[in-house]
């Protein structure tokens, strides 16, 4: 991959309309804008672990940005998102600044989680990002939760449930599957497909392929090219005006691939991966040199576009990474917000009346 892109915009020709899947060169730069910020972001959150400003756990998203921005630049803004701990780029995706992103990774009260989440817990109410959660499938029945809701007031949003290989195999997936089935419940489960759950390749602990895991239930499945991101665009649309439409849940195998570690405490390959498939992967599977090749034969990029376009991502990871590091810790008095719901007055009920006070 160049170490750049972007792009012009004349109008395409018959055959870069069809090099851009018939999505519009406007949506196809869009997209590219995105995946750039998301890897330049990553890369300096990398390089703020390797010199201690980010703590604890950090499991980067390099090589899937396909899979974060096609999935949910396709959604309406008051759809719900929710996912696992890999979730910086999909953070970003649904809008959160990326000051406030790096300054949650650096535990820095201007995060948006008040610094008391760190890169595992990101979340924003207002965006409908509805976290990252850190147990190993815990979101995929709040996904069921939160399109339950939907349904019962009778809303038009959508759910999108992000997970990793790994939570297919938990009794919450299947329940939560069952449930959503039976409910027809507006929810696309998404399996981040990887090929890997931390260290161990999916087909030693699996002999179904995460295809056929939603079979049982009768939910439709598609099988996604995660590292094409205008694939992954076309598919995310299709998928959310069908389940927005009332066809109930859906269920993607989203075929992509991490290339570096699970986490920042685990080599590249480790002893899981030989060095000479994960160069491979980057060689013949980037997603942003996939988008770039596929403008550059549309007619819409150049080198120079490409340039510009990429110092801007780096300018904005740079000043997010300038932003966390010149924040504020949390003031120690915050350990005790948040650990109780409010049971003042004007607290809300479930089903939307809103209450006078007193306890329930």
């Amino acid at each position: 991959m160049a170490d750049t892109m972007t792009a012009e915009t004349t109008p395409p020709d018959a055959a870069g309309e069809g090099a851009l899947h018939g999505v519009s060169p406007e949506t196809a730069l869009r997209l590219l804008r995105e995946m750039l910020l998301y890897r330049r972001f990553e890369e300096k959150a990398e390089e703020a672990y390797a010199i201690g400003k980010i703590g604890g756990f950090c499991h980067l998203h390099i090589g899937q940005e396909a899979a974060a921005a096609g999935s949910i630049l396709a959604l309406r803004e008051d759809d719900y998102v929710i996912s696992a701990y890999r979730e910086h780029t999909q953070a970003l995706a649904k809008g959160i600044e990326p000051s406030a992103v790096m300054a949650e990774l650096f535990g820095r009260a201007t995060g948006c989680s008040g610094g008391k989440g760190g890169s595992m817990h990101l979340f924003d109410m207002e965006l409908r990002f509805m976290g990252g959660h850190g147990i190993v499938g815990a979101q995929v029945p709040l996904a069921a939760g939160m399109g339950w809701k939907i349904r019962y007031r009778e809303e038009d949003q959508v759910v999108v449930c992000f997970m990793g290989d790994a939570a297919v195999n938990q009794g919450a997936f299947h329940e939560a599957l069952n449930m959503s089935a039976v409910w027809s419940l507006p929810v696309i489960y998404v399996v981040e497909n990887n090929e890997y759950g931390m260290g161990t390749a999916f087909s030693r602990v699996s002999m179904t392929p995460i295809s056929e895991k939603a079979c049982a239930y009768g939910i439709p499945t598609s099988v996604v090219d995660g590292q094409d991101v205008l694939q992954t665009w076309g598919a995310f649309t299709e998928l959310a005006a069908e389940v927005r439409a009332g066809g109930g849940p859906r269920f993607v195998d989203l075929r992509t691939y991490r290339f570096k570690g699970h986490s920042m405490s685990d080599p590249v390959s480790g002893t899981y991966r030989s060095k000479e498939e994960v160069d491979g992967k980057v060689k013949e599977a980037d997603p942003i040199a996939t988008l770039r090749d596929q403008l550059i034969e549309a007619g819409h990029l150049d080198q120079a576009a490409l340039e510009e376009l990429d110092a801007k991502a780096k300018e904005v990871a740079q000043n997010a990474f300038d932003f966390a590091d010149e924040s504020p810790l949390p003031d120690p008095s915050a350990l005790y917000a948040d650990v109780y719901a409010d049971e003042g007055p004007g607290r809300i009920y479930f089903d939307g009346r809103e209450r006078s006070g007193g306890a329930d």
